[in-house]
């Protein structure tokens, strides 16, 4: 093969770019900017988020991002802006508003429509942008900001994580246009997992995020962000005006958080509406240490690698630290596996202690985030004796997308306990684990850096005992039955946050037990012109609606739909639709991108895949090689896609093994199942044992196979992957002669001389004679828990409309219509 030579003046280097960049002369992705205004006025934020896209090709565009908001911001207002014109978003419901957005865009009308797909991530798109056009949305939204201990918390997060997907592909094209497939567990995996940026890629979008603090009448103290650089001033009238931005140049990669210390007071706030939020400062009491019955549960899946299980070793540990020897604790770490530091529950003796902090000190990050079956075993433990405190703790990142499924099969459980959360990452999923310890009446902590562990631990360790007041209770103000958000306990240094609709008073008293003894405290209505109060009501009305939905009262549909709808608040089943009513083009959009987000702050990043690899969305845009593969990220599309449009969910899902040290397949990988007595002296069994066992094991060979039939060529780099798969799933059934041997065949198809396509065949013929003919196929569900999620059915622009799948016959639908 002969190969020319360039002249060096003929190929400079572009500056800041490499591998995968992409450079044209409009730009080289759709969103061109992110911009964040927010007013902080006490304990409550209004904010608007606006987003600029701009079309870089010379056709018709549509465009779709996937992004982050506070999981109890309330979504008020939404407007479109293009051409000098402005279109203000009409709330509906959400099938209507789809069938909406897609009719304009046939019609050649500009469109735009936000979509909330789960209390913290929602989805954008903007259709029909003409070559060149810039459009801008702009969203409204309230905010309440959590007080604890002489501080308020104003926290923005700017990037949506990647998320372990469990269960097993389902049939029917992807609900969305992301890079994980949608599961029996996470029916809308695909519209949760936009593509991944590898490091490096310049300066893909602008961030612009200004805070404006008002005192309100209090005194502020101190302002502290803690991941972002900032440039602070003071201004207003009185100078009681503080203003803080985000340094020029900060990438959309991780949460803004900015702490502000004053001094709350307990307050009945009623807008003149029939809504009132309360706050109830905790009293100066210390609560009786009551024995308890602990389980601890620590993530050593590997989205925690890196300084993220530095810290979840030291928080476990700590928390290990606070027990006495009246408690009774467990420890279980977990990933795909669940270990066990010893068998059930023990004496929180000096010995034990130190056994578990052993343990943990052990523990490294590998495997995908299996959290069911920990939270199940957990429960298992905690059944037993009453008259003790019964306390689960979870410490995690809380990156898994199937929170609905957990909440469905665990939640009932957990409602019964006192569950608290400690989120571990600088892009927290802090939608699922406040609604964790909201369920379990705990409390959830927020850990973003290695410098705030030892604050935070202090809070945890003071909250983990019992709380100061529980039993609580509203009197004297008339009340609308339902409409009282959760009350749950109050806690040392965390004061009672409650919102409602009341009828008629002007005043309330709040009574409880504290230390066996009754307790109440008063406060007098103040009448306040601040139309937020509803909304941060509704969306924690609405929140706890939809929880309930997930746990099984499908009826509620109806009225979730109409609460969204009567107060203006963007929910699961609502969307905002904003459609323009001039044609601007011929037909709908030639051409679709999927924004691809930031890879998240702290996390341990893989290499780039070779070319023609097997990872779903092909060639990674990047601009510098990576660190060597920790842990398997859906990948951004490359310059294929980005020139014929983004499709998502191609191919096979490529991983480490499951359960190795430092590795694992986190995002659509098959996972091993979690061992019933691992950790109790289980393993060691017999080949015989093992075929009894293999049934264990089926809904994984079948995914395997599935992935394998998949395939349009065999892939030597897959085959060795799914050799070592193929080895853990042996060890796991604690020998499997078979497997074992066709396992060591499939690490070697990297090598020269292996025949790719014999050891393919070889692999099906063995997994279809392990599964015999009468497997289910795959969508069935089994080995994958019951078939409800908030997906949005087999159809990729959710149109709402009834499909069959091919693979049960069963009727599908959006879930928003599922009965």
């Amino acid at each position: 093969m002969k190969i020319t030579s360039l002249e060096p003046a003929r190929c400079l280097p572009v500056p800041d770019a490499g591998f995968g960049a992409l450079l044209t002369e409009r730009g080289n992705l759709p969103l061109e900017s992110v911009d964040v205004a927010a007013d902080i006025s006490g304990l409550i934020a209004g904010v608007e988020v606006t987003q600029g896209f701009r079309n870089p090709f010379d056709v018709t565009l549509e465009a779709t991002y996937v992004f982050p908001l506070p999981d109890r911001a309330a979504v008020t207002a939404f407007r479109m802006e293009a051409d000098d014109r402005v279109v203000e978003g009409v709330l509906k419901e959400r099938g209507q508003a789809r069938a909406d957005y897609d009719q304009a865009l046939r019609e050649g009308r500009r469109a735009a429509i936000a979509e909330e797909e789960r209390p913290d991530v929602f989805t954008i798109r903007v259709g029909n942008i003409l070559p060149g056009e810039r459009v801008t949305v702009t969203l409204s939204m309230s905010q309440p900001l959590p007080y604890e201990d002489g501080a308020a918390t104003f926290r923005f997060p700017l990037v949506v994580a990647p998320r372990y997907i469990p269960g097993r592909p389902i049939d029917g094209p992807p609900a969305g246009d992301g890079t994980a497939p949608d599961t029996g567990a996470v029916p809308d995996a695909s519209r949760i997992s936009p593509p991944v940026l590898l490091p490096g890629f310049p300066d893909p979008v602008r961030l612009s995020l200004t805070a404006r603090v008002a005192a309100a009448g209090l005194e502020l103290r101190e302002l502290a962000s803690s991941l972002h650089v900032v440039e602070e001033e003071t201004g207003g009238p009185d100078q009681a005006t503080r203003t803080v931005r985000v340094r020029p140049g900060e990438r959309l990669d991780r949460d803004f958080v900015l702490r502000l210390s004053f001094d709350a007071c307990t307050a009945l706030q009623l807008d003149g509406r029939g809504t009132f939020a309360l706050t109830v400062l905790p009293p100066p009491l210390e609560a009786p240490r009551a024995p308890r019955d602990l389980v601890l549960l620590l993530d050593r899946s590997g989205s925690m690698g890196g300084w993220k299980m530095v810290c979840a070793r030291r928080a476990a540990a700590r928390i290990v630290d606070t027990l006495t020897p009246q408690d009774r604790f467990a420890v279980l770490t977990f990933d795909s596996v669940v270990e066990q530091a010893f068998e059930g529950m023990a004496q929180a003796s000096d010995r034990n202690r130190y056994r578990a902090v052993e343990h943990l000190s052990r523990v490294d990050a590998r495997g995908g985030t299996e959290v069911l079956e920990p939270l199940r075993q957990a429960i298992a433990l905690l059944d037993g004796e009453s008259g003790r405190e019964r306390v689960v703790v979870l410490v995690t990142d809380g990156q898994v997308g199937n929170e609905d499924q957990i909440l469905e099969q665990a939640g009932g459980a957990l409602s019964a306990m006192r569950v608290h959360t400690v989120g571990i990452d600088r892009a927290v999923n802090a939608g699922f684990l406040g609604r964790l310890a909201g369920l379990g009446a705990g409390r959830c902590e927020l850990v973003e850096s290695e410098d705030r562990l030892d604050a935070a631990m202090e809070h945890i360790h003071r909250r983990i005992g019992a709380p100061l007041v529980t039993d609580l209770e509203i009197k004297e103000l008339d009340v609308e039955p339902g409409t009282v958000t959760h009350l749950g306990s109050i806690f040392p240094g965390v004061p009672l946050r409650a919102y409602g609709r009341y009828r008629e008073g002007s005043s309330v008293t709040v009574r409880g037990m504290a230390s066996g003894a009754p307790w109440e405290a008063r406060a007098e209505g103040v009448t306040v012109d601040n139309p937020a109060v509803r909304a941060v009501w509704a969306r924690a009305h609405l929140r706890e609606l939809e929880d309930r939905y997930a746990m099984g009262e499908h009826g509620l549909e109806d009225t979730i739909v109409r609460t969204s709808l009567e107060y203006g608040v963007l929910c699961r089943f609502t969307a905002y639709v904003a459609v323009d009513t001039r044609q601007v083009a011929g037909e709908g959009p030639r051409h679709r991108v999927i924004q691809p987000v930031e890879p998240p702050s702290g996390w341990e990043m893989p290499a780039p895949p070779p070319m023609g690899g097997s990872f779903a969305a092909g060639v990674m845009l990047a601009a510098a090689p990576a660190p060597p593969p920790r842990m398997r990220m859906p990948s951004a599309p490359g310059l294929a896609e980005l020139d014929q449009g983004f499709a998502g969910g191609a191919g096979p899902a490529r991983g480490p093994v499951p359960g190795a040290p430092g590795s694992g397949p986190l995002f659509g990988g098959p996972s091993v199942p979690a061992p019933p007595q691992v950790g109790r002296g289980g393993g060691g069994a017999a080949g015989g044992r093992a075929g009894h066992r293999l049934e264990s094991v089926r809904p994984q060979l079948a995914a395997e196979l599935d992935r394998l039939n998949a395939l349009p060529l065999p892939d030597p780099l897959y085959l060795a992957d799914l050799g070592t798969r193929l080895a853990a799933l042996a060890a796991y059934l604690g020998g499997h002669e078979e497997l074992e041997r066709l396992a060591g065949e499939l690490e070697a198809a990297e090598r020269p001389g292996a025949d790719a396509r014999a050891l393919h065949d070889r692999a099906v013929e063995l997994l279809t004679r392990l599964l015999g003919v009468d497997r289910p196929s795959p969508g069935s569900g089994a080995g994958t828990g019951p078939d409800f999620g908030p997906g949005l059915g087999p159809g990729r622009r959710g149109s709402g409309d009834d499909s069959r799948s091919e693979s049960d016959g069963r009727r599908r639908r959006p879930f928003w219509k599922r009965g």
